[in-house]
């Protein structure tokens, strides 16, 4: 019979455990969506998000690398990705020559739109639609306590920042 100690350090784990896959099994269908409706990968989508709430519309390439958690040379490849397609484009700084950015263009934008849609509706379908209200002020409580990344973009602004 196990003890009291192995039992807590089970508990524990199973948390754990259903933690790590409920966030994969998330992430792969948020991801096969976008992919399928939009071209776009899950992480194509958050930089297109961070550059539309970002001032101007764009970011530094490094700033931008931090902010969803890519080494320089991954948000390279996937900034190239997006600029083949006309979704962002590259800009100098006035100031200072080393410095280079990554801008959403208005086609970026639009393609932002139309991926929202999807990717609110699978979050919807696959998150917050298996919880009440109650249930997800919970849950938001209880994941504050995690460490947490760079600052998410904002969720529910205006037309011009609009929802996640």
């Amino acid at each position: 019979m196990p003890t009291t100690t192995t039992t807590a350090i089970g508990s524990d784990l199973t948390s754990w455990v259903a933690f790590l896959r409920a966030h994969s099994a998330i992430t792969r269908r948020l991801n096969a969506d976008l992919q399928a409706e939009h071209g776009l990968t899950l992480s194509d989508y958050e930089v297109l998000l961070r550059l539309a709430n970002a001032d101007g519309g764009m970011m530094r390439r490094v700033d931008l690398a931090g902010s969803v958690l890519l080494t320089a040379s991954g948000i390279t490849r996937l900034l190239d990705g997006l600029e083949r397609a006309g979704f962002v484009e590259k800009a100098a700084c006035d100031s200072d020559a080393r410095v280079s950015y990554a801008k959403l263009t208005p086609a970026g934008k639009r393609k932002l739109a139309e991926a929202r849609r999807t990717h609110l509706a699978g979050v919807e379908e696959v998150f917050t639609g298996r919880f009440s209200a109650r249930e997800l002020e919970q849950l938001a409580e209880l994941l504050q306590r995690l460490p947490q990344g760079p600052e998410p973009p904002p969720c529910g602004g205006d037309d011009e920042h609009e929802a996640c």
